[in-house]
């Protein structure tokens, strides 16, 4: 944490705290990102505020009795930034009197992320100033039921004020009038003093000059450098100081050097004793770092808007309106106004609008968004429908379930926005170092200044206020700031938009490091739904088999009984109902059927209750060779049969293992089955070490035994008996077609299902880590290598004049940095760090996938009780 040693994780919060995400503006390097995180901190009631450069956001664990949205927008605005928030206006229905109005307020303002609610009686109408990255309109329409009012519609929605695009686009807008202003007065000043190499010109009085050079200037250094000095000023109420305290105090050097020289005869005599320009004056240099500097930061606020790419596209899922169905009524609403249970009617081609469940109309819908699948899904009625997938040829009506925040596609982009806020482990290194960084700046440039005033050539002076000026201009927190969290934002969004939604920074860290991923094998190797696959009747038909077996099966919910179920109703067949039904975990299932007893289980459960299975041992075991589950049934102490049971290898499973192995990963299969069915199944996708017959209680324990030997595990499951595992791990991967617990435990949700993207995961992850290892490695290398050379170390190298001619412009010709390219430097080095991490949306995750040797559809895998 850069501000704090208290700590909270992300995504979650200790009892009695609550969570708001703020857009935070005016943050420039990892300066900012450091005085913002103290003023919130410093709030009472505040247990921990993360803030990051990127997402240009805060975010801040509080206690809401002791803090109100109110009290950190007052902070923030203290330390000289601001807080954006929005504007809506709602219709309140059933008030009738001031203590209506009174309790309407209270409700909202109890809503985490409203600024504050006003309420009027005479209108109806309540205006709610709100952070929308916490509160939206479905968490107000929620407060106002519940204080038992209603809100009959949205009359504003804040779309006409500025939304976080749009704010991002009137910041380019604002930085691209003043560089263009900034740097075309550079030009025309450089120009200027060169007045005298003009014969008609020659004559021309040197204070008249600087005069005319003084009325270009003022404007420059005090409009267009306006950010510059209420951003340092903002800083020095708080004791700190920043990137802006650094230019302010470089430009207002030079400008008031320049001034004094302009408006004093004596300053102008020192002035041009001491060497320089031949008015005397460094106008042009204050206005060309100014201009420098604001062309980065426009630059670079233009490729950081391209960094949130993906959110983007994930909200443009969204339609903006819905057809409604009211009673006998259709409107076209906008999404504000539906709530929960209203029928939706959505037309051929349309985008669905909400979460819900199909009351009629039969259609086919393209869901690749959430699931990858680029096949439509059949939809009839009773079937789920999400918000953002397309609706193919049919027309239907659904109620819906989910709006708003409810939406799985509101959350999805939840997960990954709280994502792309928080902090890897490897930016504490550059956080240590920017509390130190700007203070350690200006002690080193007022060393500078002393060293050059005592011991430097003349001119004395001119040279110690350059190269003081250059110190002051070429130091660059921003880039320090920049490196981890771009790099983050576009993985992150990268891992979106391929179906990987990483939980935080850390996990998106560690994921490089692994050495070994262990495997659930059912519904993460296998597709999780079992089917019969053989069957040996003995002494009776096929049929009269399946009957016996679906009988005593139908009370049971374990896998197998579905698939024998299954079997049987695709058959025609007749089921009885059982009476007297007992599960036994682990062996079989008995019931008495038609007053016999029935049973149906392992071999060795049938051998316990006195029935002779020796006639099917050999088949027993071949289907076990086989990946088969083999479901021996007798009836009366009769053997009936065995049926072999089979849960589908995935199609993908074997490529995906191909892919961890060249990754330099061990895959390992964890798996409750019996150890010759397991390693039946490790057979057929390629893996080596089988960890079986371990309970649901034990997986735990065995992630554990590898992490004792000092390696980094991944574990991948679905289930609910996998979470425990998944907790534990250093990574926890859940396939995002399996159980609610298993996905809230895991640190990544592969949302498409598809095991490949372990190993998509994984290269992401190096990738990522690569990227802000190169972006920290030129960070530091930056600035340790050109403050020394703007403070004037190649000056005794070539203190004779003897600068090569293509670095003379650099360098003049004594090795002294000019103050201009100093700051072009500076500019060019957060520009190349934002630059590097938008490389990351360029790279491919997947490799081509050609189908792995000997792996088809029909494979099969073990399934055991």
């Amino acid at each position: 944490m850069p501000t704090s040693e208290k700590s909270t994780a992300t995504g979650s919060n200790p009892e009695g705290l609550t969570s708001i995400t703020m857009p935070i503006t005016g943050m420039t390097c990892a300066a900012c990102v450091v005085h913002v995180g103290n003023a919130l901190n410093e709030v009472e009631g505040v247990s921990n505020a993360e803030v990051n450069l990127a997402t240009e956001r805060a975010t801040v664990h509080m206690d809401p009795s002791l803090v109100n949205p109110d009290d950190l927008m007052k902070a923030v605005k203290s330390a000289g930034y601001g807080a954006a928030s929005e504007q809506i206006t709602l219709s309140i229905g059933s008030m009738t009197c001031a203590a209506c109005v009174g309790h309407v307020e209270k409700a909202l303002n109890a809503v985490p992320g409203v600024v504050e609610a006003t309420v009027n009686l005479a209108t109806e109408r309540a205006s709610v100033e709100y952070f929308p990255a916490t509160a939206d309109i479905t968490a107000l329409r929620g407060a106002v039921s519940g204080a038992g009012y209603s809100v009959e519609r949205v009359i504003d929605d804040g779309n006409s004020r500025p939304n976080e695009d749009a704010r991002r686009a009137a910041r380019v807008r604002y930085l691209r009038i003043r560089v263009i202003a900034a740097l075309t007065a550079a030009v025309v000043m450089m120009l200027t003093m060169q007045y005298q190499s003009v014969s008609a010109l020659e004559n021309l009085s040197p204070t008249g000059v600087n005069v005319f050079l003084l009325a270009i200037a003022i404007p420059i250094q005090f409009w267009a450098g306006k950010e510059f000095y209420s951003g340092a000023w903002g800083a020095l109420k708080h004791h700190t100081s920043n990137m802006n305290t650094l230019i302010a105090i470089g430009t207002s050097v030079a400008f008031a050097y320049s001034l004094a020289a302009t408006v004093s005869r004596e300053a102008f005599e020192a002035s041009t004793l001491f060497g320089g320009h031949a008015t005397g004056t460094y106008y042009d240099v204050s206005a060309a770092i100014i201009g420098l500097i604001l062309l980065g930061r426009f630059l670079e606020a233009r490729a950081r808007g391209r960094a949130s790419d993906a959110i983007k596209k994930l909200i443009g899922l969204q339609p903006r309106t819905a057809l409604v169905a009211r009673g006998d009524d259709l409107a076209e609403m906008p999404l504000v106004d539906i709530i929960q249970g209203d029928e939706i009617v959505v037309r051929p081609g349309e985008r669905i609008a909400a979460d819900g469940v199909i009351i009629s109309g039969t259609t086919s819908v393209d869901e690749s968004m959430l699931t990858g699948e680029s096949i439509p899904a059949e939809k009839t009625t009773d079937d789920d429908v999400f918000a953002g997938t397309v609706n193919g040829h049919g027309s239907i009506h659904f109620t819906a379930t989910g709006v708003g925040r409810e939406t799985l596609l509101s959350q999805i982009i939840k997960m990954v926005e709280d994502a792309q806020g928080s902090r890897a482990p490897i930016q504490r290194l550059a956080d240590v170092i920017t509390a130190r960084f700007v203070p350690t700046v200006l002690l080193i440039a007022a060393a500078v200044f002393v060293t050059w005033s005592l011991i430097g050539p003349s001119p004395v002076y001119v040279n110690a206020l350059l190269s003081t000026v250059a110190v002051l201009v070429i130091a660059c927190p921003c880039a320090l700031g920049l490196a981890t969290p771009t790099a983050v934002v576009v993985g992150m969004g990268r891992g979106a938009e391929n179906g990987i939604l990483i939980r935080n920074a850390e996990a998106l860290e560690t994921a490089h490091k692994l050495e070994v991923v262990v495997l659930d094998k059912t519904g993460t190797l296998t597709e999780g739904r079992p089917r019969v696959a053989s069957v040996r009747a003995i002494g009776v038909s096929e049929d009269e088999l399946f009957e016996a077996a679906a009988a005593v099966e139908r009370p049971s919910e374990h896998p197998l009984a579905s698939a024998v179920l299954e079997k049987s109703f695709s058959l025609g067949l007749q089921i009885a109902e059982a009476s007297d039904f007992e599960a036994i975990p682990g062996r079989g299932v008995r019931g008495s059927v038609g007053g016999v007893t029935v049973l149906a289980g392992t071999a060795a459960f049938l051998d316990g209750e006195g029935v002779d299975t020796s006639q099917i041992k050999s088949d027993v075991n071949a289907l076990a060779t086989n990946g088969e589950t083999p479901l021996v049934i007798a009836r009366d102490g009769a053997l009936l049969g065995v049926i072999g049971v089979a849960d589908r290898v995935k199609s993908e499973a074997r490529q995906a293992i191909v892919e961890l192995k060249s990754l330099g990963i061990e895959p390992v299969m964890l798996t409750g089955d019996n150890r010759r069915t397991a390693e039946a199944v490790a057979r057929q996708v390629g893996i080596d070490n089988v960890v079986a017959e371990v309970l649901p209680d034990d997986k735990a324990d065995v992630v554990a035994r590898f992490q004792a030997e000092g390696r980094r595990v991944a574990m991948v499951g679905d289930g609910i008996n996998d979470a425990p595992a998944l907790a534990l791990a250093d990574v926890g991967m859940a396939i995002g077609t399996g159980t609610d617990v298993a996905i809230e435990t895991a640190d990544i949700t592969l949302i498409h299902g598809d095991v490949r993207d372990v190993a998509s995961a994984i290269r992401l992850s190096r990738s990522t880590m690569r990227t802000i290892k190169q972006n920290l490695f030129w960070a530091f290398f930056y600035n340790v290598a050109l403050i020394p050379v703007a403070a004037g170390v190649l000056y005794p190298i070539w203190s004779d004049g003897s600068v090569p001619g293509v670095l003379q412009p650099i360098l003049g010709n004594t090795g002294v940095l000019n103050p201009i390219a100093a700051a072009g430097a500076m500019a060019l080095s957060s520009v190349t760090v934002v630059s590097n991490s938008l490389r990351l949306g360029r790279k491919p995750l997947h490799d081509l996938r050609p189908p792995a040797k000997g792996t088809t559809r029909t494979e099969s895998a073990i399934v055991t009780r």
